[in-house]
């Protein structure tokens, strides 16, 4: 599990990654203003486990043969990481994908609702209809 913080322009924003099994979710959380370490650590604590739950997304990740890495290689690729501003494309992929899912199902849920307000809406009008015609 893998989280980066970074400041989007505007907010200052969470990019949880998670890889098992060689495939990455990603989740994204926005902080808002900069995160003080408390609050960083009480988004650990609390709300990464709830985010990577409903993660339902993945992405195929390719990562290289495991070697044993030289101090020195380590801690250029370490400086590596931390001058690397924002998530990978692995997890922007991942993102995209979770959003495009939510995307579909929050307009079949939609299209749903509004079938079921015609037809009430429809069935009030052939009530009122029928009341007009009672008495003749």
């Amino acid at each position: 599990m893998k989280l980066t913080v970074y400041h989007d322009g505007q907010f200052w924003v969470g990019i949880v990654e998670v890889v098992e099994d060689g495939k990455l979710c990603a989740g994204r959380h926005v902080f808002g203003v900069e995160p003080k370490d408390s609050e960083i650590l009480a988004f650990v604590n609390r709300i990464v486990l709830k985010l990577t739950e409903t993660l339902s997304q993945d992405v195929l990740v390719i990562s290289p043969a495991r070697i044993k890495v030289s101090p020195k290689r380590l801690a250029r690729q370490v400086s590596r990481e931390l001058r690397n501003k924002g998530a990978s494309t692995y997890a922007h992929d991942a993102i995209k994908l979770e959003h495009a899912s939510r995307k579909k199902e929050r307009q079949v849920l939609s299209r749903q609702y509004q079938e079921e307000q015609k037809q009430r809406r429809r069935k009030i009008a052939r009530l009122k209809a029928k009341e007009k015609h009672r008495g003749r």
